[in-house]
Order: structure tokens, then sequence, then C-alpha cells
């Protein structure tokens, strides 16, 4: 995997935990490839909204439809590839 996005998903395990108040959570506990809603995290479209703010604050990045969010939000490899290929921040 390339480096910059290994460091991206880092990164998103942290914020994803910050931004959510998930308690008992740490990083490790997310993989990759794990389902983000819906899944272990039991994530949900409320929390799915404030992911959506956060990534527009904190990249630059918009998830402006259902169906996008659905594909970006399949897990968090889906999430970092999707930040690292929008981000103007970011090199691709």
């Amino acid at each position: 995997m390339e480096e910059a996005v290994k460091i991206l998903i880092d990164e998103l395990r942290v914020k994803i935990i910050d931004t959510l108040n998930l308690e008992d959570i740490v990083p490790d506990d997310i993989g990759e490839d794990d389902q983000l809603v819906g899944g272990e995290l039991g994530l949900d479209s409320i929390d799915v909204l404030e992911l959506v703010m956060m990534i527009e604050k904190d990249y630059s990045v918009r998830i402006d439809n259902k169906e996008l969010g659905a594909k970006v939000f399949a897990n968090l490899r889906a999430l970092a590839d999707y930040i690292q290929e929008k981000s103007p921040g970011l090199s691709n």
C-alpha cells in the first residue's frame, strides 16, 4: 500500500474516534476493510453526517450525495482513497 494512504488511514482512525467521541475504541480497533456504517462500530446516518462535515473541514473534500457516501464510507480504505484522490492539500 502506498505510504501516503497508510498515513492517511492512521490519521482517519484517530479523527473518527475523536469526531464521534467513540469511547472504548482505539485506532487499532478500526480495520482498513471493516464496514464503517452498520458494522462493529455501529455508525449510523447521524455519525456519517458528522464525518462528512469533518472531512469537508479538514480535507476540503465534499461528499454531497447518498450514493457517493455509501461508496466512500464502505470502509476505511475506500474513505482514504477518496480523500487522497480529491483533496487539494494531499499529493496524488
